[in-house]
């Protein structure tokens, strides 16, 4: 499994939220299947008064010959590239004329130049924001190269390139698109799982070193995490998979479960070994060493079996849902719980074999007095203020409930990114100057072939669409053919930017010998057409309009769809057009949608199959109503407190519920079994065996309830706002579990077990 995870490679495609029988996945795929990819257009801007002086724009010119240049870019748009149509005098064509010459200019030749471009209103909102003399470039990344590890290369290079250009002239350069979110997000994700790593590994070490006083103990469990972690790598690796933001969670969590199964080992091995001391002080040690080894696998061998199962199906349920990125992690994280529990239940006792027995000191957190006074107050509580904590998780509830009512759904693509980090800035740059980055794609679909230009209709419908779409405040100009057209007519009527409108039957008239003289040519003249052709089919009947538009979010990007389904809907008859809308703001939408669903979807089948569980290995309903009560109440606590903080419901932050409850039934189960365990030693009497249970399990529990919420507490140095809202939530969660199971679930099981007595209460 080691070679195996040697193997492991970072995954960098984004659309698998999505099953691939979507009817909008399979619009995406049809789309690109058309017209080309969406999202491979790196952008770059910049705010510069002096843009169009000598010293800058040679600098900018240069910047961007260095950038196309690197080996995967494929094109660039920019200023310095920019061209203008005009009639040519032999025959009837227009031919393109770069405004820019490359050779050094003049400063009177350049801001001629300049005055040019600025007349030009194609490229108005397109290259160029006259208000806030903004400018952009966009570099095209070829897709093969963006579907693998080589795209970090092509993005560091392009930045390094940037950088010296900000070192040179001093003008700030913002970068964006999704090359460079997703690239950078991926790389991010890689660095910061093997932080966890490391981080998570610390963490055990010096928690049992603190716990135990032991160095061959502390050795042995990070052997059995350091082996469950090679698993899950390896796993990844023979299944296929890649690391993603969900699986690259894997291995800190299995190290974080990991550490439990050892702790709840060595803690019943070292009260066995106690008892064999008082018990049978004439047997030599290795006798002794025997029977408590046997004493350990006989208590918590069942125990741990059905905690991993409990856990695993926590995970595994993941698997059920139709988003691929859940799947994976659901099986990754399913099948490695329960390597863990043969991991342990192997591991653990052989080695303890070779091992000299515990000394005083290994057993001395056993008779910790501040622990043993707690339990012995837990104890009381449970006896004789059961309406007390019958109040408090009332009031627990009803501040859940209010929260849950102010919970709300809304995701964005980098909103788990902190509002400082610089892809987070340059992208509401970007927002604020050029309308954003993320593609949404307008199909319209004229259901003929050569629909599309054998009348103005069409083209003139698609215009109002496009003023339509240009007046929300969330979205850029749209690019679309329109446009194209437009950008000739100017040219047609001797570059008067008045003309820079939709051709009437009259100019076409006269424009089409122009265009169709476009078709034919072989040399620079033809680059109108390339362009136009982008946004048409080859059959011309099927026509895209490009918009960049804003990251608004899940909440409100279903309202902009919403209104602009209903602008096409009146515009273009259902009878004679199909309008689809698509590009990867749609699959990112839809894929949240996936997510979230199949993540409360998941919650419902872990409950189930946690309860069928539960049921066979207690075979009793009472007992499985007092295992679930007390797990719900976690889960609805942090449902409210996500409501009255703020936290939104969206992918990484649903992950906690299951995450939790997948956890947090280990503890009811190892209650639950060991006041099995202790019932006929107390001669089945209800109220002595429970106390008995919270003083035997209770400094077990308490113990894997600090490793656990220590575990989780270190996603929250990660950088992505929904790790860190998984590791503080979850900690959370894991707490008020630890309450509830040891001071809720004992007076629920007496309530519902046996009717209170006060005598026996008093004399315990």
């Amino acid at each position: 499994m080691g070679y195996q995870a040697s193997k492991l490679k970072l995954g960098y495609e984004f659309a698998r939220a999505i099953p691939t029988d979507n009817p909008k996945y399979k619009d995406y795929l049809s789309f690109k299947a058309k017209f080309g990819e969406d999202g491979n257009v790196l952008v770059i801007g910049v705010n510069d008064d002096a843009f169009f002086s000598n010293g800058h724009f040679d600098a900018y010119g240069q910047m961007l010959q260095k950038i196309k240049a690197i080996q995967g870019v494929e094109g660039i748009l920019s200023v310095p590239a920019a061209i203008t149509l005009v009639k040519s005098g032999e025959g009837e064509k227009l031919t393109t004329k770069t405004l820019f010459p490359k050779d050094d200019i003049s400063d009177s030749a350049l801001q001629s130049s300049a005055a040019a471009f600025n007349n030009l209103p194609f490229y108005n909102g397109l290259l160029h924001n006259p208000a806030n003399n903004a400018y952009l470039a966009g570099a095209t990344i070829n897709k093969g190269i963006l579907a693998s590890a080589d795209r970090t290369r092509v993005v560091n290079e392009i930045i390094a390139a940037t950088n010296a250009y900000t070192q040179r002239t001093g003008v700030q350069i913002h970068l964006s698109g999704l090359p460079l979110i997703r690239t950078q997000v991926a790389d991010r994700i890689k660095n910061e799982m093997n932080y966890f790593l490391v981080g998570s590994l610390a963490l055990a070490v010096i928690t049992l070193l603190i716990f135990f006083r032991s160095i061959s103990s502390t050795l042995m469990s990070m052997v059995v995490v350091i082996m469950g972690v090679l698993w899950v790598l390896g796993t990844m690796v023979l299944f296929g998979y890649n690391i993603s933001l969900l699986t690259a969670l894997t291995p800190p969590l299995i190290i974080v479960i990991g550490i439990p199964n050892c702790i709840y080992f060595l803690n019943k091995y070292h009260m066995a070994w106690e008892a064999e001391e008082i018990k049978n002080p004439h047997l030599d040690e290795k006798q002794k060493k025997y029977n408590a080894l046997v004493q350990m696998i006989n208590k918590m061998g069942v125990v741990t079996l059905f905690c991993n199962i409990a856990a695993a199906v926590g995970f595994a349920v993941f698997a059920l849902t139709a988003s691929e990125l859940l799947k994976e992690f659901g099986v990754v994280a399913g099948i490695n719980i329960m390597m863990l529990f043969f991991i342990s239940l192997i591991f653990i006792p052989a080695v303890l074999s070779f091992l000299p027995p515990p000394k005083e000191r290994h057993t001395r957190y056993l008779r910790n007095k501040f622990l043993e006074n707690l339990l012995v107050r837990i104890s009381y509580w449970v006896l004789r203020r059961r309406k007390s904590i019958y109040a408090i998780t009332g009031a627990m509830m009803v501040f859940a409930i209010l929260g849950i009512l102010q919970l709300k759904s809304v995701g964005f693509i980098v909103d788990d990114l902190p509002k400082t980090d610089k892809i987070y800035t340059d992208l509401k740059w970007f927002e604020s100057n050029f309308g954003g980055v993320m593609p949404l794609e307008i199909v319209v679909d004229t259901k003929r072939k050569n629909g599309v230009t054998r009348n103005l209709k069409t083209i003139e419908k698609m215009d109002y669409l496009s003023q339509f779409i240009a007046e929300q405040p969330e979205m850029s100009r749209p690019l679309s053919l329109v446009e194209g057209l437009k950008f000739a007519k100017q040219a047609y009527y001797d570059g008067d930017s008045m003309s820079y409108i939709t051709p009437n039957d009259f100019d076409m008239a006269f424009l089409a010998p122009y265009l169709r003289g476009q078709s034919g040519a072989a040399d620079s003249t033809s680059q109108l057409n390339k362009m136009m052709n982008s946004f048409i089919d080859s059959n011309k009947q099927q026509a895209r309009i490009s918009v960049n538009m804003a990251d608004v979010g899940t909440e409100r990007l279903p309202q902009l769809l919403d209104t602009l389904r209903a602008e096409t809907d009146a515009l273009f008859d259902t009878s004679a057009y199909t309008v689809t809308f698509t590009g990867s703001s749609i699959t990112f939408l839809e894929g949240s949608r996936f997510i979230i669903n199949g993540l409360r979807d998941s919650i419902f089948w872990a409950f189930l199959l946690i309860a069928l569980c539960m049921l066979y290995l207690f075979r009793n309903g009472r007992i499985l109503l007092c295992s679930l009560i007390p797990n719900i109440i976690p889960l609805l606590v942090t449902a409210g407190i996500m409501g009255w903080v703020g936290v939104p419901l969206k992918p990484s932050t649903v992950l906690v519920f299951s995450v939790a409850l997948g956890i947090a039934i280990d503890v009811t189960i190892r209650f639950l079994v060991n006041y099995k365990q202790e019932l006929p030693e107390h001669h089945h009497n209800i109220l002595s065996t429970t106390v008995a249970t919270i003083r035997n399990t209770g400094i077990s529990i308490i113990y894997t309830s600090l490793v656990l919420v220590a575990g989780f507490v270190i996603f929250m140095f990660s950088g992505f706002g929904g790790t860190f809202a998984l590791g503080w939530l979850t900690s959370f969660t894991l707490l008020v579990a630890t309450f509830t199971n040891l001071v809720f679930l004992p007076v629920l099981m007496l309530d519902i077990l046996k009717k209170k007595t006060s005598m026996e209460g008093k004399k315990l």
